[in-house]
């Protein structure tokens, strides 16, 4: 299994570093064809206006919805979870509405009104710690019908999914805690169908 990074900007270096914590190989994704080459793609934070600007320069708009319409997973956080969301707002903006739900960009503050506060995910059917650190972070306002919300802050959801996408209005990549990014790793190993599929390395070990 490998999972690709989106690296036009923003912080995906820590992603990396969070996924080679679960044992899971990952290759920097710069080129729309790159795509073909990963079994799953994290779209890290950084700054949506400037991430679409560049995902436009380069053609990612109709590779992306391939690799989505594929049913590879995908993963959005902060700034990648505005890009896959139904609906922006605070400004409007075009976004691939991979998952229904609403998004306010910057809406917990600005970069000094950032905070890390602890957390409860429910992910594949267990209570999970997790750690959340909030920076220009953005709201999620409404959940369609079809998303399952896996973690609340303050009865707000955080982390959503709805079928091969999983958004996080926080930054799991900046915390030592692997447990989001070990779940993505696992939807992209059942969604590959590979043996085991399920069981990342570093699990089925202990």
């Amino acid at each position: 299994m490998k999972i690709g990074v989106l690296a036009l900007q923003g912080d995906f270096a820590l992603h990396e570093k969070a996924l080679a914590r679960c044992d899971v190989a990952s290759v920097e994704v710069r080129k729309p064809e790159e795509l073909a080459d990963v079994d799953g793609l994290i779209i890290p934070g950084g700054e949506s206006t400037t991430l679409l600007h560049l995902m436009e320069e380069w053609a990612f708009v109709p590779a992306l919805e391939k690799f989505h319409a594929a049913g590879k997973p995908i993963f959005g956080t902060c700034a990648g979870l505005i890009v896959l969301a139904r609906d922006v707002e605070r400004p409007r903006q075009f976004s691939f509405g991979f998952i229904d739900v609403g998004v306010e960009r910057n809406a917990y503050g600005r970069q000094r009104e950032s905070f890390e506060a602890p957390g409860l995910a429910v992910l594949d059917g267990k209570p999970t710690p997790i750690d959340m650190i909030f920076i220009r972070a953005p709201r999620i306002r409404r959940v369609g019908a079809g998303v399952e919300t896996l973690a609340t802050y303050q009865e707000e959801p955080v982390l959503a999914r709805q079928g091969s996408v999983l958004v996080g209005t926080f930054h799991p990549e900046l915390t030592d805690n692997p447990a989001v990014h070990r779940y993505f790793c696992g939807m992209v190993l059942r969604a590959a169908g590979r043996p085991g599929a399920g069981a990342l390395p570093s699990e089925a070990s202990r």
